[in-house]
């Protein structure tokens, strides 16, 4: 049977390759929210003075911490749905 979708088709071994990346980015901005939480001297994200780039940041970071556990799941599924593991 043919795949559906591009990621369907796409090997495990990719997709741990890019969760391993996007963790790497998800780092790199909780770095960046650090310090611009120190710069600041707010770490608090609902005081009103909390920096707007940190909470941009912030929404990336999280968006990028869905996406990872999107296709955590996605691996799960393909290795207990044993006919397409062959």
């Amino acid at each position: 049977m043919q795949p559906t979708s591009r990621f369907e088709a796409t090997n495990p071994t990719q997709l741990h390759a890019l969760i391993s990346d996007l963790r790497w980015r998800a780092q790199l901005l909780d770095a960046d929210i650090l310090e611009e939480e120190r710069k600041a001297g707010i770490s608090d994200p609902k005081n009103l003075a909390y920096p707007i780039l940190a909470q941009n940041l912030r929404a990336r970071r999280d968006n990028l911490q869905v996406s990872i556990a999107i296709l955590e799941s996605r691996i799960e599924k393909r290795s207990t749905d044993w006919p397409h593991a062959a």
